[in-house]
């Protein structure tokens, strides 16, 4: 068995169709059926169910791709352990980072991290958090930037920012003029929510749950400056991130104090006991010096 006959098949199982994944892996159709007819044949099992249309993959099959994931993630990792060894100064990054964390606080931190490390590739990817802990623990990432909390034995976990959400409201709303709000006021108030990909959706909910009431959704989004203009418009509330609020700039909106306090946390996460390029350590300690001048 052959190192490459895995990758050709995990391809061919990715792709679910023999003729793109031959394009995507530069060979011709038939030499990758071969390659895969070669490995069934060596294996004594059927992997791929072939018709005109596409490429099933078996039950034998999905446990092959299991293992060959784990082989060829062993091999990538001894790749890198590799590298580090020889040079320390170069190397890349494989980072997951949620959007709103992204266009928040990483600009900066990945400028200054690269004016300092010119020769480290950074590949950045934006995830919604239950996929980004997903991947990092699958191994397609290296690190990711989660929102806490989060649960997983599997995961070191380096907080890195800590802050409290706001009251968003319209300037002539009712409650504009109060210094402080308590979340059981908003019972009967229209909300603005993230959607459901994003974590922020369900830590608001389940503060709002856990202050007795169910949330009255009127609109969601992915924008939070399209939120703050629904806003505006008077056309419902909104809860969102400190650093977010600080952005706002709108004369129609009142940022107000909320209690009880709601926190968004931010952490580094990457998966124990698997190793950590120098590369990626270096991103680490990097942020955490860089802290208090980048994060809240």
């Amino acid at each position: 068995m052959e190192i490459r006959q895995l990758l050709y098949f995990l391809e061919v199982a990715k792709q679910k169709n023999m003729t793109k994944a031959a394009e995507i892996l530069h060979i011709s159709q038939p030499a990758l059926s071969k390659m895969v007819k070669g490995l069934e044949e060596e294996l004594g099992m059927t992997l791929i169910i072939r018709s005109n249309k596409s490429s099933e993959v078996t039950d034998a099959g999905l446990i092959v791709m299991e293992y060959a994931s784990k082989m060829l993630g062993l091999l990538d990792e001894m790749s890198i352990t590799l590298e580090d060894m020889s040079n320390l100064q170069r190397g890349m990054i494989q980072i997951g980072i949620p959007p709103i964390a992204g266009s928040l606080f990483f600009p900066k931190v990945i400028a200054e991290f690269h004016k300092s490390y010119p020769n480290i590739k950074i590949n950045i990817t934006e995830y919604a958090a239950p996929r980004l802990t997903k991947n990092v623990l699958e191994g397609e990432i290296e690190l990711g930037i989660a929102v806490l909390p989060i649960h997983g034995d599997d995961l070191e976990i380096v907080p890195i920012v800590s802050e409290i959400m706001k009251l968003v409201v319209q300037k002539n709303h009712p409650l504009a003029s109060k210094e402080v709000v308590h979340l059981q006021e908003l019972e009967h108030e229209e909300f603005i929510f993230f959607s459901e990909e994003f974590a922020l959706h369900d830590i608001i909910w389940k503060q709002c749950i856990s202050e007795g009431f169910v949330p009255n959704i009127l609109f969601k989004s992915s924008q939070w400056d399209f939120m703050s203009e629904i806003v505006a418009a008077n056309m419902g509330v909104t809860i969102l991130p400190e650093s977010i609020c600080n952005r706002i700039d709108n004369e129609q909106i009142q940022i107000l104090n909320l209690i009880p306090a709601t926190p968004w946390n931010l952490a580094v996460v990457t998966k124990k006991d698997k190793y950590v390029s120098h590369a990626a350590r270096m991103f680490i300690d990097f942020i955490l010096k860089q802290k208090n001048e980048v994060f809240p």
